[in-house]
């Protein structure tokens, strides 16, 4: 039965790998060869060398941008896993309508990003129209609507996952701990923290990753309002790319220095995690 299987193995194979060839890989190499290149159609692209990445350095709103990404997701991935993680702790405790609970914080995942920005655009602009300012006021609106706003959308998706380690921790070694003394920081620092690094590491994969690829939320909640001020990376590169005729190299340029710093930054994160896993 294995055998014959294995023999047709490159047949079941060769749908998935013609659909990745076609939607992922293919146009990935395409994406890499035009960042070289000044073009406004695949046809017409002439090649310029390191012109378009050298552009990239002398951009003014895309450092902005960067610079105001990488607060922004330090911020959102610090507090979306601290508010899941204690949430999580609550919620596996014996209390009434836990269920209910968890299927409450969870719902604002299910809202399209769109939806969320415009919501919480009138949600804030209803909060400080009073004091004469909106949310593209003062920067630090928009930075602070969407730290709330990532918040509030992904906590309960991450309080899932840390219940999920939470309640695989066995009881008996959580027992054990208690029968020698351990008070509940203890407990915590020393059992709990370390048996769910597992779910740490993918919640920390997956806050670090949103947050760099931010869009959605940023284009209906800012569009990069005061002046560009916090405009995101994803952002910047759509508004470099459709917005700027005589741009698309430097915005596939942009789009492929972006892919580099996140692939970067996501597998030095799991590479750190992953070690404090096998520690634990």
């Amino acid at each position: 039965m294995q055998k014959s299987i294995r023999k047709y193995f490159a047949l079941f194979a060769l749908p998935g790998l013609v659909a990745f060839a076609v939607a992922f890989l293919i146009p990935m190499v395409m994406g890499i060869v035009l960042s070289f290149a000044k073009f406004s159609t695949v046809t017409d692209a002439t090649f310029t060398g390191f012109d378009n990445y050298r552009k990239i350095f002398i951009d003014k709103e895309f450092i902005t941008a960067l610079w105001f990404t990488v607060r922004f997701t330090v911020v959102s991935v610090v507090s979306i896993n601290l508010g899941a993680f204690a949430l999580a702790m609550l919620l596996t405790r014996s209390i009434k309508g836990t269920n209910i609970f968890r299927t409450i914080f969870f719902m604002p995942n299910l809202i399209g990003g769109i939806v969320l920005g415009w919501i919480w655009q009138v949600i804030i602009n209803g909060v400080l129209l009073p004091k004469g300012v909106t949310i593209v006021s003062d920067p630090k609106y928009g930075f602070w609507g969407l730290v709330v706003l990532m918040n509030w959308q992904n906590i309960g998706y991450m309080m899932v996952i840390y219940i999920a380690g939470i309640q695989n921790i066995s009881h008996d070694l959580i027992e054990a701990a208690e029968i020698d003394g351990a008070g509940r920081w203890t407990l915590l620092k020393s059992v709990i923290i370390p048996s769910v690094m597992p779910s740490i590491t993918i919640c920390t994969f997956l806050t670090l990753t949103n947050g760099f690829k931010l869009f959605d939320q940023n284009l209906a909640l800012t569009a990069g309002d005061p002046g560009k001020q916090t405009e995101m990376l994803a952002l910047n590169i759509f508004n470099t790319f459709y917005g700027r005729t005589g741009f698309e190299g430097v915005g596939q340029a942009k789009a492929v220095l972006f892919t580099i710093i996140v692939a970067a930054i996501a597998l030095t994160q799991l590479r750190l995690t992953r070690s404090k896993e096998v520690e634990a």
